[in-house]
């Protein structure tokens, strides 16, 4: 409930009362026992008084009745995903965290139930294991899994932090069954991922805003996760400290290994192509040189700064889907910018251990979903 200007103390109000923290438009009146009231204004425009509360009320108490007369219902699940999104500890998360969060806070909101009333009216203290259970399976039957594998985990985390603040008891999300979540191992073919690196040249050399441009830097940035078995957010976070003489030094992520990646004319001509876009950029928007090497990114955004990774999805998608309706791939052939990594581990010469250690992953286990190759092998005999 919002808080009104700074009151002065008001020696009659009851001790157990934190005058700081009143609602707005709430005042005590001393004559008698005492009681609680506020202001309004009727239909006529004339100023009324309504009774809240006697004297020996709770500050809790009060902000409740006025929520009420707001139309706040601080029982339904609406409101505890609110505050949850208030916190501090939702403010902390990461930007992508919490864009998905939202996502599975209105799939949750508005899913619809017997009552014809949305979810999020619901009395969260009402809920229990099977009503959570059974509005994740009827997500999942839907034909989506992960969105309802992605609301479950919202849920349990919401539930909890509600817990632990007196919103509710219990986390009933606790100990649901996750639905099975479809796995998504695409292998780009090696024609459609040429076509489209040929395609992102010639668009990226429209100009920006033109009708079928895209970013210049998408076809290198594709090479380069390629040729490199990079993620995108490594490729992106690339800089002049990661060129070295006999190659591209990498900068993995998630406790992987780096290595050096050994320059072929396709690497280099990739590699250098993003640094002319920088330095073309650069030259227009003036832009100074950091001295540093680490400071100066090979992939750059149209402003001149390093590009973001939620910017490069963005392209990305928006690519995809431009390249789908040119007829340059099929919707059946469409891929993330992720798989280019796949593809590359895939397409490394060697064995299982030697594509290990050009992928930079400390486990085997994870050669069973990055490595699609079908190897060949000798018969058992002559």
């Amino acid at each position: 409930m919002r808080r009104g200007r700074k009151r002065k103390h008001n020696p009659n109000i009851p001790a157990h009362i934190d005058q700081s923290a009143l609602p707005m438009s709430v005042y005590f009146d001393q004559r008698g026992a005492g009681v609680w009231y506020t202001l309004f204004f009727d239909e006529g425009g004339n100023q009324r008084r309504t009774n809240l509360a006697g004297p020996t009320t709770t500050l809790s108490e009060l902000h409740r009745l006025m929520e009420e007369r707001s139309g706040v219902d601080r029982d339904c699940l609406r409101y505890l995903c609110e505050q949850f999104h208030k916190s501090d500890r939702f403010n902390s998360l990461k930007p992508k965290t919490q864009a998905d969060y939202e996502y599975s806070r209105d799939v949750l909101l508005t899913f619809p139930t017997k009552l014809k009333k949305p979810l999020g009216e619901l009395a969260v203290r009402k809920f229990n294991a099977p009503l959570v259970q059974r509005v994740i399976d009827r997500i999942a039957e839907a034909g989506t899994p992960s969105k309802a594998a992605h609301a479950l985990r919202y849920l349990r985390r919401t539930m909890q932090w509600g817990k632990n603040r007196g919103f509710v008891e219990t986390n009933p999300a606790q100990g649901i069954e996750a639905p099975k979540e479809r796995k998504q191992r695409r292998l780009p073919e090696p024609a459609a991922m040429k076509a489209l690196v040929k395609y992102a040249q010639q668009q990226g050399q429209l100009t920006r805003g033109q009708l079928g441009a895209c970013a210049p830097y998408l076809w290198y940035v594709m090479e380069i996760s390629y040729l490199c078995r990079l993620r995108g957010i490594e490729t992106v976070t690339l800089t002049d400290a990661n060129e070295t003489p006999e190659g591209v030094l990498t900068n993995r992520r998630k406790g992987s290994r780096d290595n050096i990646v050994r320059w072929t004319p396709r690497l280099r001509a990739a590699w250098e192509s993003a640094k002319k876009v920088r330095s073309d950029i650069w030259s227009k928007k003036r832009v100074p040189v950091p001295i540093a090497a680490e400071q100066r990114p090979i992939i750059t955004a149209a402003h001149g700064g390093a590009l973001q990774k939620s910017s490069l999805d963005t392209a990305w998608q928006r690519f995809i889907t431009q390249a789908i309706k040119a007829e340059i791939i099929t919707a059946e052939q469409r891929f993330g910018m992720h798989d280019f990594k796949r593809r590359g581990i895939t397409d490394t010469v060697g064995n299982r251990a030697d594509k290990q250690e050009a992928s930079g992953h400390r486990d085997e286990s994870m050669m069973d979903i990055y490595d699609l190759s079908v190897p060949l092998v000798n018969p058992s005999a002559d």
